[in-house]
């Protein structure tokens, strides 16, 4: 048998064979598949963190603007725990929760009336907006506040990957809620 017999010949068996075929198939595609599965499982754990930042951001504005002329501070230490509820079954020990009272002006100008800031739901002495100082709100808020007061919730958690395969670096999610007091008055902070 010649050279070229010899390579006909392999070409041949080789067209024959299909034997391994699915192994060799499986084992290109199983990283892929792999990382789509880690990649989705990544993604929705993302969403649903954000997602329950949002919700905690606007249940805890919602709570504060329903106050009728005050508040006390218990109550609102009250109103920023229930973000352990909201966020299950992930962790609120590094969740970063502020509650704040912008007054805007008949010119446009909004400053801090109040503010109180809440790591892990437990109240800070620091960090939270000084009273007196201007408030960056944006101008479709401004817009309808001229003159009366808005109630302003942050809300921001760092989401650390589960696996760190598809992203290994934390993602800071931050929500901002803005809501006008039900009663059209300021609320006062006890």
């Amino acid at each position: 048998m010649g050279m070229r017999a010899t390579w006909r010949h392999w070409a041949r068996s080789f067209k024959r064979a299909e034997s391994g075929v699915a192994a060799v198939e499986f084992a290109l595609i199983l990283p892929i598949m792999l990382m789509l599965y880690v990649g989705m499982v990544e993604g929705s754990a993302l969403i649903s963190m954000d997602r329950k930042v949002q919700t905690v951001s606007g249940a805890v504005g919602d709570l504060v603007a329903r106050s009728n002329g005050a508040i006390s501070i218990g109550t609102l230490d009250n109103y920023v725990k229930i973000a352990s509820g909201i966020m299950t079954p992930y962790p609120t020990s590094d969740l970063v929760q502020i509650v704040t009272q912008v007054h805007v002006d008949t010119a446009g100008k909004a400053t801090v009336d109040w503010s109180q800031r809440y790591v892990g739901q437990v109240r800070q002495s620091t960090g939270a907006h000084t009273k007196g100082a201007v408030y960056p709100l944006p101008a479709q808020v401004v817009a309808i506040a001229k003159g009366e007061y808005v109630i302003v919730t942050e809300s921001g958690l760092a989401y650390t990957p589960l696996y760190g395969i598809i992203f290994d670096s934390a993602v800071n999610l931050y929500r901002e809620n803005f809501f006008m007091p039900r009663f059209r008055e300021p609320i006062l902070l006890n």
